[in-house]
This record gives structure tokens, C-alpha cells and sequence, in this order.
């Protein structure tokens, strides 16, 4: 399947903005049935077109992990979005070319930036737009951002795992990614936090709806009012984290969790999905959330919009602080 990349002028540049099927492997089986080998899934991670990810299959564990290897913002920016979309793709199309059988228990988000797991969405993208008062434009990135989020926590409903192994500060957009994965392994100087209220925002691509699921209410909208940065050992005893790590021992933690050979894997799987039975997530639910952000962000003043631009320049900042070390 394939789409036409759609573009938004903004000024004298023609930025594409991400469609959940852009640049997407296509998702029909070659053969069914055909038997899918670890060297199988190398082999369609090589051939994945990757811009800011890089992918490594532990075929003896059956755990696949994708790592963001930022060139940039360390954010979602749309080359992210459309690197996680081709590794879900990816997945969709081993599962199906298997019969529904392939050899991926776990995908692992990760991170490759010293420090940073995901600092969130594109905020220098988001103040161009609703200065340009581009509410299509929004709500299609905020779209794919919800659909490759209810994918990764619905476990792209298929017989796997999906896990956040978060070494690093994961705020605002990164938080919400990371709440999405069915389990978050954290180490303990991770820092996370919801920040967009102080630009007069809220997290509007999951974070509520994820939390709720985790915590109660009352608690996940003090977290979201707050603005306050929490550490991995607070959220862990709060019921967010569900794996609290040694700094340098995250993955450690990981595999101990899983246990080797995949031996918890099926029992993992089956608590989640009577998590998901007792505690369903809605597309929909998700989706309106998301209209409601964007209404939200196009109310924003110039006053907010030049908080949004000083994060940015904090996040540049910290990116460049980082290549330096």
C-alpha cells in the first residue's frame, strides 16, 4: 500500500507531514505459512529505509530492539514518526508471511542519545502551524501519532510484547510513547515528566488515557497539571514504571524480567491481555482527545508560543551539550 506524500507550505519550505501508510513496507503476505527465521528478520530490517532509528534482533530471545538515533531534535519529529511506522509495518508483515507465526516476542524502544530516551513532540513544527492557523495539518500529525501509539499498546495485535526501556528523560510526547508500551523498564536517572502545561497545552496523544490505565484518575490529572518532572524510583512506586533498574543495567533488568528463552513470555502476554479485556483502549477515545488538543493549541498566545520556541532552543541546547561529550 502506498500514499502520496502530502506537504504543508510553510514559508519558502514544503515540509511533509507524516501518513500513517508513507513509506510503508506492504503488509500482504509474499507466502503463507513460509517459516520466518531470526536471519529472516535481519534481513527485512536491512532493507528497511531507516532515517532516524537503528534495529537489532536478538534472535536467541526472540527481542527485537528499535533504537531512536536522533540526527536531530531529539523529539518526534516526522522522520521518527515515519521510522516507527516501518518497524510496526515491518513486524505486521513477518506475522503475516509466518501464518501468524514469526519469531519476535518483545519489541524494545530504546534510545541511542546519552541521557535522552524522547523529549516529544515536534514543538518548532507546532508553533509554525498554529501560527499559520494549519488545523489540517495538526490534527494529521497528531492522527499518526495516536494511531502508531494505540498500535504499540495494543501490541499491533499480534502475539508479542511491546516494551520501553527508557535510560534516559522521556517528557511530554516521549512520556506518552513510553506509557504506551505494554511494559516500561526505566533506570533510576531517567526523569519524566508532562510539561506542556507550562505553554498553556496538555498532552493530548495518549498520556490520559495510558496513565488512567496505570494509576487513578485524581493522580494522572495532578501529574498532568502539575508540569512536575518525576523520577523513575517516584513512578515506580506510584504503579507507572513496572521495572525499576541500576543506571548501565536497564537492559540486565530487562532480560531478568522476560526471563531467558522467553519462558514468561506467555504468561506476560496473558496478564496483558486481561489488562486490555478489563481495561480496554478505544481508538476513538483517543482520537477525540486528540481533536481536542489541537482546538486547544490553536487558542495559544504569542506569549505561549514563545515558551513553546524557549523549550525548543533548551532541547537544541541539551542536543548539542550531548554530541559534545
Amino acid at each position: 500500500m502506498s500514499a502520496q506524500i502530502q506537504l504543508v507550505e510553510l514559508g519558502r519550505t514544503s515540509v511533509p507531514l507524516p501518513n500513517i501508510t508513507q513509506n510503508r513496507a506492504d503488509t500482504a503476505p509474499s507466502a503463507r505459512g513460509e517459516v520466518i527465521t531470526a536471519a529472516t528478520v535481519e534481513a527485512r530490517l536491512r532493507a528497511i529505509p531507516f532515517e532516524e532509528m537503528e534495529a537489532v534482533f536478538d534472535g536467541s530471545e526472540g527481542v527485537l530492539f528499535a533504537y531512536f538515533n536522533f540526527l536531530g531534535r531529539p523529539s518526534f519529529t516526522q522522520a521518527i514518526l515515519r521510522d516507527i511506522g516501518r518497524m510496526q509495518d515491518m513486524v505486521r508483515t513477518l506475522f503475516a508471511a509466518g501464518g501468524g507465526n514469526a519469531p519476535v516476542k518483545y519489541i524494545v524502544w530504546d534510545s541511542r542519545m546519552p541521557g535522552v530516551w524522547n523529549l516529544g513532540g515536534d514543538l518548532d513544527l507546532f508553533a509554525t502551524l498554529i501560527r499559520r492557523r494549519d488545523r489540517e495539518s495538526l490534527m494529521r500529525y497528531a492522527r499518526a501519532v495516536v494511531e502508531e501509539g494505540y498500535s504499540n499498546a495494543t501490541n499491533l495485535n499480534l502475539p508479542l510484547i511491546t516494551v520501553a526501556l527508557v535510560r534516559g528523560d522521556a517528557l511530554g510526547g516521549g512520556f506518552e510513547a513510553a506509557l504506551s508500551s505494554n511494559l516500561i523498564v526505566a533506570e533510576r536517572s531517567a526523569k519524566f515528566g508532562l510539561p506542556e502545561i507550562l505553554f498553556n497545552l496538555f498532552p493530548g496523544m495518549g498520556a490520559y488515557s495510558y496513565l488512567v490505565r496505570r494509576i487513578a484518575p485524581a493522580h494522572a490529572e495532578r501529574m498532568i497539571t502539575s508540569g512536575r518532572i518525576y523520577t523513575a524510583a517516584e513512578l515506580f512506586d506510584m504503579g507507572v514504571v513496572d521495572v525499576l533498574a541500576d543506571d548501565g543495567h536497564g537492559t540486565e533488568a530487562l532480560y531478568e524480567f522476560i526471563g531467558r528463552s522467553g519462558r514468561r513470555h506467555a504468561a506476560h502476554r496473558a496478564i496483558y491481555r486481561a489488562r486490555d479485556r478489563v481495561n480496554p483502549l478505544k481508538i476513538d477515545e483517543l482520537m477525540d482527545i486528540a481533536v481536542t488538543w489541537v482546538d486547544t493549541a490553536l487558542e495559544l498566545s504569542e506569549a505561549d508560543l514563545r515558551k513553546m520556541s524557549r523549550l525548543v532552543t533548551a532541547q537544541d541546547r541539551r542536543r548539542d551539550r550531548t554530541a559534545a561529550e
